[in-house]
């Protein structure tokens, strides 16, 4: 009768492809383990780096306060009027629909992205934007927004246009990617370019997506008057409101 042994680990042959299969496997997890701690080392410097940002803006954005403020104190003082320098950043918002539109009403308001009811964008001012804003006065209502309108804004309603798709900002990584090639790598940088109008505020404002806010809480102050087509200063919503802006805007966030 012939014996039967059993083979030890030595006898028994790996198939070739198990081989190749184990050592790719094993390529691709020490690269996924190589990529996962340079990206941790990364986010680690631009946590580092948002955070001098953020305090170097708090910095720029105190002392803009206070050298307005020192510059009213010495009008007052020297019986001067202060004119404070005109305003370069508008917000608008659509308020009214789509119904008897004038062809051409309607063109500046796609070239404003203003699409929909209750839609807001920052717009810049200069002569071209001065003269399609008389165009669709009757349609829109606007004014230079402060910091916090700005900055809560983006925070709140901030979606960012990715490959034609509405993106809500859920980090700053989605920025990074898409804007950092302009030095703007946060959220605060971005709220900083469209408060200041600074080089880049084109291509940060185009990756914005208009803003989709919702109708006035209701408050006396800050709702719809009965005929919004009639201009703010007559008793109506359209047209220029100046810094009355900031209390409608927040009133609809």
């Amino acid at each position: 009768m012939t014996g039967y042994t059993v083979p030890t680990a030595n006898d028994i042959y790996v198939p070739e492809t198990l081989l190749k299969k184990r050592k790719t496997t094993e390529k691709a997890a020490a690269t996924l383990a190589l990529q996962k701690t340079q990206k941790q080392v990364q986010l680690k410097s631009d946590r580092n780096i948002i955070f001098k940002k953020a305090d170097a803006y708090i910095q720029e954005y105190r002392q803009r306060e206070d050298d307005e403020c020192r510059l009213r104190r010495q009008s007052k003082n020297n019986g001067q009027f202060y004119v404070p320098p005109e305003a370069k950043l508008l917000f608008v918002v659509r308020i009214k629909g789509v119904n008897g539109l004038h062809p051409k009403v309607n063109k500046v308001l796609q070239l404003f992205r203003l699409l929909q009811l209750n839609n807001g964008v920052f717009v810049r001012i200069n002569k071209a934007t001065k003269e399609m804003l008389q165009i669709i006065e009757p349609y829109v209502t606007y004014g230079p927004p402060n910091l916090k309108t700005v900055r809560e804004v983006i925070y709140k309603r901030g979606y960012v246009k990715v490959k034609g798709q509405r993106l809500p900002i859920h980090d700053n990584e989605i920025i990074k990617q898409h804007l950092g090639k302009y030095g703007i790598i946060c959220i605060e940088d971005v709220i900083h370019e469209i408060y200041t109008v600074g080089d880049h505020f084109k291509q940060v404002n185009n990756f914005l997506w208009p803003f989709k806010l919702s109708n006035p809480s209701g408050h006396k102050k800050a709702s719809w008057r009965p005929r919004k087509a009639t201009h703010y200063v007559e008793g109506g919503d359209a047209g220029d409101r100046e810094f009355d802006i900031n209390r409608l805007v927040q009133s609809m966030n």
